[in-house]
């Protein structure tokens, strides 16, 4: 091998130990989880068993037909856990912000080799075959790989969950930026030609819009049986897998469970948007002009 790709193979073969250790991470929580049948409270009735339901939470790190590349799939729910489960999931985060920091160092030094990386680390998964044989082509999703276990400091009395909807992101951007996105893309596609010709019309001066919808998250409100050692009663934690909190004589914690699913976005949450034109300017980049 050159000199040149030696770089790369080497932090491919690093990703590929750090990928390993977050399966071997994830198995033995999974397993402590099995043996203990901790209590477990689910916001959406399942069929399968808790420990069915966790083990698919724990590995569901797989692509879904259709899927948006930027959506995640939710697993709410909250698990008592003892000590040895909360360290089993300590270890896991630890073994997921290893990947993700493996996962930065190619994307940043060898950008054309993610797609391989991505590729790669699929044959390696425990569950690949049966994957294979139920979805056919299988592809990890990275940010559900990656994505942290929400972990309590303390012990909780109450949780209270409530779906949090920023509707969407608005980014300022200048005509030479819209610009740089542009030629970024397939230069030569008549779609991308149209759109630098209506940018070469603007000002250079003039500011526009780049928007990003927002999937709704969930937000879960702990309140702790004791102030923490900085003094708070409380703390907010945005949560897209089960909530792991320390195992008390009490059993669960009181539990305010939202809807099943986010309600409509409410009328405040579009009042920024109004600023823009009801037409999108640069369809490719999903940029609007302000309104004179």
């Amino acid at each position: 091998m050159t000199a040149p790709h030696y770089p790369a193979y080497q932090l491919m073969q690093e990703l590929e130990r750090c990928f390993d250790n977050l399966m071997a991470a994830l198995e033995v929580l999974a397993k402590r989880y099995e043996e203990q049948r901790p209590l477990t409270w689910t916001l959406l009735p399942t069929n399968d068993t808790s420990s069915e339901w966790f083990r698919t939470a724990m590995f569901d790190v797989w692509h879904q037909t259709g899927q948006d590349g930027r959506e995640t799939r939710n697993y709410l729910g909250i698990v008592v856990a003892n000590d040895a489960l909360i360290d089993a999931a300590h270890n896991v985060n630890l073994a997921k912000e290893a990947f993700h920091t493996g996962l930065q160092k190619i994307k940043n030094t060898s950008p054309k080799a993610l797609s391989d990386a991505k590729a790669r680390l699929t044959t390696r998964h425990p569950e690949v075959k049966s994957v294979l044989r139920k979805e056919g082509l299988a592809r990890l999703h990275l940010k559900q790989c990656w994505r942290q276990l929400p972990i309590a400091d303390a012990e909780v009395s109450k949780v209270r969950f409530a779906w949090y909807q920023s509707g969407r992101s608005i980014k300022r951007i200048t005509v030479r930026e819209a610009e740089q996105k542009l030629l970024q893309l397939d230069a030569e596609a008549p779609h991308v030609k149209l759109q630098l010709r209506r940018l070469a019309g603007l000002p250079s001066g003039e500011p526009l819009a780049q928007v990003q919808p927002q999937a709704p998250l969930m937000r879960a409100n702990l309140f702790f049986t004791h102030p923490l050692a900085d003094g708070h009663t409380r703390r907010a934690l945005n949560v897209a897998m089960p909530l792991f909190v320390p195992s008390t004589s009490a059993g669960l914690p009181n539990i305010k469970a939202p809807p099943s699913h986010p309600q409509p976005t409410r009328t405040r949450a579009t009042r920024r948007d109004e600023k823009l034109e009801s037409d999108v300017f640069l369809p490719s980049l999903r940029v609007y002009r302000y309104r004179s």
